[in-house]
This record gives structure tokens, sequence and C-alpha cells, in this order.
């Protein structure tokens, strides 16, 4: 395995990228929750831009996305200073995060989440971009954004009701309930269960089983069965955002925000 720095060879800030017989792992190194924010996306896009420009004779044709850590994503920052919340706005180039997350949709490489520990909010929304999920009983999945006082994003909108269909997704989103692996598997939000040990194995040779097919038809194939996908992806998160943008301004979020922070039951008082 070796590592992979981009034709510049700057590298990817908090992401580590390494390449093996045709599979790269993309790992995410800020533990212990590794929340994201624009900056860790742009991370992810570019990597996946330049591993996609590689030939397929000697380069890339499938991706692992996996975390250092306790938890594959626990949302987005609500620290960072990189946007107006938590990392989630434009920064001072106008780039927004869901500018960037949607150049996630539009690449061609076939990608599979290993899901360790939690995937909560934003942190469901990135598992789901990937093409499979696989997970551990242990592994904890919520779109906990109305226990937030906020509205789903990530193109969630999209991603979820496509994974396990619109009532079950709705459920989800309503409640903002957290469910185990067991339950994500059942559901089909994770497509393989494995022991907590053997995540990243069980996604790394998924992966490569992907990347010994064919590549010209491998990535035909997924380009029949994605089609679009990218352009919903990107339309929802239109709407999600101006949604975000319009909540984040309520006295509710600023309760649901300091209720997490606190670990107590939110006082919703619908203003």
């Amino acid at each position: 395995m070796s590592r992979f720095s981009g034709s510049d060879g700057a590298g990817f800030g908090d992401l580590r990228v390494d390449l093996d017989e045709h599979v790269a792992t993309l790992t995410i190194e800020r533990p212990p929750n590794n929340h994201f924010d624009t900056a860790l996306i742009r991370s992810i896009a570019d990597a996946l831009d330049a591993l996609g420009g590689l030939a397929d004779d000697q380069g890339c044709r499938a991706v692992v996305l996996q975390s250092e850590g306790k938890h594959f994503c626990a949302g987005a920052s609500f620290s960072s200073s990189d946007g107006p919340v938590g990392g989630v706005g434009a920064t001072a180039g106008g780039r927004h995060l869901y500018d960037e997350a949607a150049r996630l949709f539009g690449s061609e490489l076939p990608m599979v989440a290993a899901v360790q520990g939690a995937a909560i909010g934003g942190g469901l929304g990135l598992a789901l971009a990937a093409d499979f999920r696989v997970g551990a009983p242990e592994t904890r999945l919520s779109a906990n954004f109305s226990r937030l006082g906020f509205h789903h994003g990530f193109a969630l909108t999209v991603t979820l009701p496509a994974a396990i269909g619109n009532q079950r997704s709705s459920e989800l989103l309503l409640t903002g309930a957290r469910i185990d692996g067991v339950e994500a598997h059942r559901i089909g939000l994770l497509d393989r269960l494995v022991a907590a040990d053997d995540v990243r194995g069980e996604a790394r040779a998924l992966a490569a089983e992907i990347a010994a097919a064919a590549p010209l038809a491998v990535r035909s194939i997924r380009a029949t069965m994605r089609a679009g996908l990218a352009d919903r992806a990107r339309a929802a998160m239109v709407h999600e955002r101006t949604e975000q943008d319009r909540l984040r301004r309520s006295a509710d979020f600023a309760e649901g925000v300091r209720a997490s922070a606190e670990r107590r039951l939110p006082r919703f008082e619908g203003r």
C-alpha cells in the first residue's frame, strides 16, 4: 500500500489517502468523533477527483471511506470557525459545504463506507454518499436534526429514501431516532453486517471485489444505476440549505444545540 498525495504532492489535509491494487482507502483523521466541516468535505472531493483522473490500468477503481477513532462521523462541527455555524456555511472563498458535498455525488468511483461507531446527522449523510455501507451490530445511525431544531441536509432528502423507502425515512427524520446496526441492516441502511473488528476488512473486501470487475463495465453500470443522482442531490441541497439557514435563526435551534452540548433533553417552544 502506498500513500497518495495527488498530482501536486500537497496531500489532502485531515484525510489520509492510500492506494493499493486499484483500491484507494480514504481515512478521516479527526478522532475520536471525526466531525466534518467544509474543508474536510472539500478534501474528500479533491481526493476523489484526483483518484478518478488516474488511468484504469494503474490507478483507482474503487474507494473505501473510513475514519480513525471511535466513530465514523458524528456530524458537523459546531465549534469550527469555517462558516457561520460549525463550518457548514460559506467559506471566505464563497464555497458552501454543500457545494463541496455535491462533488461527492458526481464522482465516477464506486465507494464503500466502513461505518464503525456512530454516523450521526451529517455523518449519516456522508455515509449515504457512498454506494455501499458496512457496519457492525454496535454501529449507531441517526438523522437527529429534528432533535436539534434543524432541517436535515447533505442530500438525505434523496439518499435516505433511496436506501430504505420514503415511509421509514420520514419516521427517522421526524423522530430523530437512533438505530443500531442490526436494525439498520434489516431495513437496508447497512449493506453488510459484520463483527466490529471486521468492518474495515469487509469494506475493503467489497471494494476489491468491485475493483476486480471490468472497469469500463463497472463505470457504465454504475452510471446507469445512479442516473440523475448527482443532479437530484444538488437540487435537494439547495432546498435543505435554505431551510437550514431559516431554522438556524430560531430559538429552538439554539436550544437544541445547547441541550446537546449539555447532554439533556431539549425544551422546544416552537419559535
